[in-house]
């Protein structure tokens, strides 16, 4: 996936419709009893008193026991290491909330990355808060049964939206003390030093005074982490890359309805696959047939698959502990290269083998990008596109060659699909590979529809072919191996899948 997508939080006021006075109980945190505003619509039916009080009574709320999740233990040594580089210092990493849709509809939550590199918790409303080696967890637990929030509230309540865990079952599970999220801005309102990990939650980054270099620094500190990957999320990117693969040969499998409905039934299919065996698609799925392949984003998927053309598949699997795989195949419609599809094709493949075969720790981020690179700037030279020869396009002061390239070969993948996007360059775009890492590798050719330098015959074709490459101690391997890359081995997996 070449390019990254930023999504816009946004609040809503919800309307609280005929709530009851507020009564005297304190709940956890000190909170006033949830007859204080539970969220709700203008559309809801009143709530008469009577109806209120009996639903408070007659419930079994207890607490559960809940294992340490395996993540729990990795997260405290992040936190230890965390904490370690700001001594002395109070570092805050929030969570974040529900995001609108449209108008009293929500997205799907997800959690911030940070959060949950730092703190394994993936409920919504929490905040990490670190300081002096200790770590507390400010979160949002489910209400008591003497509140109203449970049957009323929409966001929250357990019979609108499902059971939140306790404060203890969170603290169990995750293996970390936890607070109710009420008393993080008394934790917050002393002056001491701290560090915000911002733009996650307009409310927490409310509570303390901005700071670019102290945060900046902190979102800095905290993506370079997670450049090198442990074994356990090492096997949480197999895994994602492995459910990945099914998703690809689904889709295949269904040939006959793709052609018949187009690129929508692609993305369903996958999307499918990735509800059923992971936690979500890790971003939106891109399948562009034929001339929309050459649009990057391409995420509309409204078009045809049309018989003859190619369609690009830009699809991954987001697995239940959130590490994401980011896969991309180029299939003949008709299960064939045409002969100009084919040489295209393969240009691709030796340019993608190029960088691939470059990667080993030590070697330069870049290197992996300028080997693929190479590749193809020779065979655009061969196929007689270049206005100059392949060394003068390849040159930083001309680049010419890029009309067709578009985009850089390579990104870090983990938690999220552009991974570590916050660190320094000198750590990640101009710096080194080391053992742990996870990268992409995929090059492609974008041929417009209108570019009249491009063959006739390639006009309106794209072509990209993306793999998840594991640096390994003495070179690499490659996650997403179980998808075939080439061409004869395109058509053959098609043959045995396709109906």
């Amino acid at each position: 996936m070449p390019v990254t997508r930023r999504v816009v939080e946004r609040t809503i006021t919800r309307v609280n419709d005929s709530a009851p006075e507020e009564q005297s109980t304190t709940l956890a945190g000190g909170r006033t009893a949830a007859q204080a505003t539970p969220k709700t619509e203008s559309h809801d039916p009143a709530v008469p008193e009577a109806y209120a009080r009996f639903m408070r009574t007659g419930w079994d709320d207890r607490d559960v026991d809940l294992p340490e999740l395996p993540v729990a233990a990795r997260a405290a040594e992040r936190r230890a290491r965390l904490s370690e580089a700001f001594p002395g210092e109070r570092l805050v990493l929030p969570g974040g909330g529900f995001k609108v849709r449209a108008n009293d509809t929500d997205y799907r939550f997800r959690v911030d990355t940070a959060h949950v590199y730092y703190s394994g918790n993936q409920t919504t409303d929490a905040t990490l808060v670190i300081e002096g080696g200790e770590a507390v967890l400010y979160a949002r637990p489910r209400a008591g049964r003497e509140s109203d929030e449970f049957f009323r509230d929409r966001q929250y309540g357990e019979l609108w939206a499902g059971k939140r865990p306790s404060l203890r079952e969170m603290s169990t599970s995750l293996g970390i003390e936890v607070r109710h999220a009420d008393e993080l801005a008394e934790r917050l309102s002393d002056g001491a030093k701290t560090r915000v990990h911002r733009g996650v939650s307009a409310g927490v980054d409310a509570q303390v005074a901005p700071d670019d270099a102290l945060d900046g620094d902190l979102a800095r500190v905290a993506s370079e982490m997670r450049l090198v990957k442990d074994d356990w999320e090492i096997g949480q990117l197999q895994e994602a890359c492995d459910v990945t693969a099914l998703g690809f040969t689904d889709s295949v499998e269904e040939w006959d309805r793709v052609l018949e409905h187009g690129e929508r039934w692609i993305e369903g299919t996958f999307f499918r696959r990735a509800r059923a065996m992971g936690n979500d698609i890790g971003y939106d799925s891109i399948v562009g047939g034929g001339p929309h392949a050459t649009t990057l984003h391409w995420i509309d998927n409204d078009g045809p698959i049309e018989p003859g053309t190619l369609v690009l598949l830009d699809m991954g699997v987001e697995g239940r502990n959130l590490y994401t795989a980011d896969v991309t195949r180029t299939l003949p419609v008709s299960g064939t290269f045409s002969p100009a599809q084919r040489d295209l094709y393969e240009l691709v493949l030796r340019a993608q083998q190029a960088g691939i075969d470059v990667v080993r720790p030590g070697v330069a981020f870049a290197d992996v990008h300028t080997a693929s690179m190479t590749v193809l700037a020779h065979g655009l030279e061969d196929m007689g596109l270049l206005p100059v020869s392949a060394e003068e396009a390849l040159d930083p002061t001309s680049g010419v060659y890029r009309r067709w390239t578009l985009h850089g070969t390579s990104h870090m993948l983990g938690l999220d699909v552009h991974d570590c996007g916050r660190a320094a360059p000198e750590s990640y775009a101009k710096g080194t590979l080391a053992e742990g890492m996870v990268l992409t590798v995929e090059p492609g050719l974008y041929f417009q529809a209108d570019d009249l330098l491009a063959p006739a015959e390639l006009r309106g074709t794209g072509i990209r072919i993306e793999d998840d490459v594991l640096v390994t101690a003495d070179g690499m391997r490659n996650l997403s191996a179980s998808l075939p890359r080439a061409a004869d081995d395109v058509e053959t997996w098609m043959a045995e899948h396709r109906r």
